[in-house]
């Protein structure tokens, strides 16, 4: 009877769960797909290379433990530097090892 009881809380509970979970489709994360949207508007070779290629990235980059989010941050991060200048200067982001 315990047992029914857990079981049923867990089924009415199950969807907050899985709420930040990413959203999937064929595998990929729905973000890495959005340029195929492109392809609809725009059909061509080259769009289609450049869908391909897109995709291809995103997906390597998360099979390496990067998700599309955290991509594009190590991107904006790695564009435009570590400094923050609508922030006075010790409220910039230093870099931090969690590594050790």
């Amino acid at each position: 009877m315990a047992n029914q009881v857990t079981d049923i809380k867990e089924q009415i509970n199950w969807h907050w769960r899985n709420t930040m979970r990413p959203v999937r489709f064929l595998g990929f994360d729905v973000k890495a797909i959005i340029p195929f949207f492109f392809l609809l508007f725009h059909i061509s070779y080259g769009t289609l290379i450049f869908c391909v290629v897109v995709t291809l990235f995103f997906y390597l980059l998360e099979k390496s433990g990067l998700t599309f989010d955290a991509a594009m941050r190590a991107t904006r991060v790695l564009m435009f530097g570590n400094k923050r200048y609508g922030q006075m200067k010790p409220y910039y982001r230093r870099r931090k090892d969690y590594g050790r």
